[in-house]
C-alpha cells in the first residue's frame, strides 16, 4: 500500500494521533498527522492525500469543521470521522455532509483497516470525478450526467470545449436541474482538475461576514479577527471558485467581486497590499440574471463580466427521454443505500413518472424515487408508492381524462385504464398502446381489480371513478 498517497490525520489530541498513526503504519499505510484544520489546510496546498481521518471534536478548524473544509477543497477525497461520544444523529449528519464513514471509539485495528480499505476502494472507483454521458460509450469517469437528450449532449460538448480555458462561466437553469454537477464537470475537464474546487453559496453568506469569507482578513482587522483568515478565492489557487446563487449576493459585494474579476487580485480586509489570484470563476443562478439586472437587483456590468461563457440547463420536463434513465439510476442508488432488492417499476408507474410536471426537476425526481423505495414492500415500484400530486400531471394518453381530488393513486390508475378502454371500445391492444404499457401488464391490472372483490364490488368501483366499463373475464 505504500504506492498510495499518505493518509492525513487531523486530531488535536496527540495521544489519538500517535495511536492512529501506529495502527495505520502497522497495516501498511503512510501517514501524516496535524493538530488542527489550519495546519491541515497548509498541508493540502503542497501534498496530495488519499484519505483524511478527523476527530469530530477537533477545534480550530477551517470553515467550521475539517470535513466541510476538505470537501470544499476536493469533494473526492474520502473523509472518515471518528468520535468518542457520537450519536446516531451525529453519524447521519456526518454522512450527509460527505463523510465516507463514521467510527465510534473504541474500535479495533481490524475495524479501522476495513473502514479505510473500503473508503479507498470507493475513492479509487471515482478517481476522476467528472460525469459521463450515458449514451457516449466512453469509459466511466466517476459520477454521471445520465442523458440521451441531444440538448444535454450538445451542452456537455460545449462545456468540454471551453473547460481548458480560464474564462468565466455562467450556468443558469431552474432549481434542481443539475447546475452544480455541470460546474463540477467543467472543473474536471479543466487544465487543473486536481486543483481545489471551492463552492460558495452566496445566499448563505451573512452580510457582515461575506467579504471576509470570499476575500479573507488580517488579524485584528475587526472585532473577533483573532488571526489571519484565508478567503475562498485564495483557497482555490489555480482551481475553481463556484459562486452558487450569485443573484443573492448583496450589491456592495457585487461591486467588489467585479473588481476582483477585472484585476485578478483580492484585498483582504485589513490588508496592506493586494493578493494576486489565478482561480477560475463559475457563477450559478436559478433565476434569469438578465431579469434581475432589469429589476435593479444585479449589477449590469457584473452580469456582462460573468456571462462570458453561458451554459443553460433545460428543465427535466424538456428532456422526458431521460426520466426513465434517471429513475433507474436513483432506484439502484437508494436500493443500495437502504438494502432493498427492488427490481424495477410497474409500467403504469413509469408512465406516471414520464408524464409528471417535475417543477423541482431532477432533485424532485430523486426524492420521489427515494420515498417510493422506502414505502415499497415488494419487488416492483407501483403507482401508489410514488405519491405524486396529480394536479401537475399531463393528462396523457386520454384527451378527456380528468383529475379530481378525493381519489387514491390506485383509483386514479383504475380511472385512467377504464377511461382509455372506453375510448377504444374495450380493445385491450389499442388501450395498452395508448397507455404505453404492455398488453400483459394491462391484463394483470384488470385481473388485480377483479380479484380485489366480487364482480359487484368491481362494478361499484367503476361507478365511483365515473366509468361504465365492466371488467371482462381475463
Amino acid at each position: 500500500m505504500t504506492d498510495l498517497s499518505p493518509i492525513l490525520i487531523v486530531d488535536d489530541q496527540s495521544d489519538n494521533r500517535k495511536e492512529l498513526t501506529q495502527s495505520l503504519n502497522r497495516i501498511g499505510f503512510a501517514v501524516e498527522s496535524v493538530c488542527d484544520g489550519l495546519q491541515a489546510l497548509d498541508n493540502f496546498r503542497s501534498t496530495q492525500y488519499s484519505l483524511v481521518i478527523t476527530n469530530a471534536q477537533t477545534s480550530e478548524n477551517v470553515g467550521g469543521d475539517v470535513l466541510d473544509s476538505v470537501k470544499k477543497i476536493s469533494s473526492q477525497i474520502p473523509v472518515i470521522v471518528i468520535a468518542a461520544n457520537g450519536t446516531v444523529n451525529d453519524a447521519v449528519a456526518a454522512m450527509r455532509a460527505g463523510a465516507s464513514d463514521y467510527l465510534l471509539k473504541p474500535f479495533s485495528v481490524e475495524t479501522l483497516e476495513k473502514t479505510v480499505t473500503k473508503a479507498l476502494r470507493l475513492s479509487n472507483q471515482n478517481e476522476q470525478p467528472g460525469y459521463r454521458r450515458k449514451s457516449s460509450g466512453s469509459q466511466p469517469t466517476g459520477r454521471e450526467i445520465i442523458t440521451r437528450n441531444q440538448k444535454i449532449e450538445d451542452l456537455l460538448s460545449r462545456a468540454r470545449s471551453i473547460a481548458p480555458s480560464t474564462a468565466t462561466v455562467l450556468i443558469q437553469g431552474e432549481s434542481g436541474t443539475g447546475k452544480e454537477l455541470l460546474a463540477a464537470y467543467v472543473h474536471q475537464h479543466s487544465r487543473n482538475p486536481r486543483a481545489p474546487y471551492v463552492a460558495v453559496n452566496c445566499a448563505a453568506l451573512p452580510d457582515t461576514l461575506a467579504e471576509s469569507e470570499l476575500f479573507g482578513h488580517e488579524k485584528g482587522s475587526f472585532t473577533g479577527a483573532t488571526g489571519r483568515k484565508i478567503g475562498k478565492f485564495e483557497l482555490a489557487k489555480q482551481g475553481t471558485v463556484v459562486l452558487d446563487e450569485i443573484s443573492e449576493m448583496p450589491l456592495p459585494l457585487q461591486a467588489k467581486l467585479l473588481r476582483v474579476l477585472q484585476e485578478k487580485e483580492i484585498d483582504r480586509i485589513g490588508g496592506t497590499h493586494p493578493v494576486p489570484i489565478d482561480s477560475r470563476v463559475i457563477a450559478i443562478s436559478n433565476v434569469v440574471l438578465r431579469t434581475a439586472v432589469t429589476e435593479g437587483r444585479f449589477r449590469e456590468d457584473l452580469y456582462y463580466r460573468i456571462n462570458v461563457i453561458p451554459l443553460t440547463l433545460p428543465a427535466l420536463r424538456e428532456r422526458k427521454e431521460d426520466i426513465e434513465l434517471l429513475a433507474g439510476h436513483f432506484l439502484k442508488k437508494h436500493c443500495q443505500a437502504n438494502r432493498k432488492t427492488i427490481t424495477g417499476f410497474d409500467d403504469i408507474a413509469m408512465k406516471m413518472l414520464v408524464n409528471y410536471g417535475w417543477k423541482g426537476n431532477i432533485r424532485e425526481l430523486e426524492n420521489t424515487i427515494e420515498r417510493a423505495v422506502l414505502i415499497s414492500v415488494g419487488k416492483i415500484i407501483l403507482p401508489e408508492h410514488l405519491l405524486l400530486e396529480f394536479s401537475e400531471t399531463e393528462p396523457e394518453p386520454a384527451a378527456n381524462f380528468s383529475v379530481n381530488t378525493g381519489y387514491t393513486v390506485r383509483e386514479m390508475e383504475k380511472k385512467l385504464i377504464f377511461q382509455t378502454l372506453k375510448e377504444v371500445n374495450d380493445n385491450r391492444t389499442n388501450a395498452a398502446e395508448l397507455l404505453g404499457i404492455s398488453i400483459r401488464t394491462l391484463r394483470n391490472k384488470l385481473r388485480e381489480y377483479k380479484e380485489e372483490g366480487s364482480a359487484t364490488s368491481a362494478i361499484s368501483a367503476e361507478k365511483r371513478v365515473g366509468t361504465d366499463i365492466a371488467v371482462n373475464s381475463v
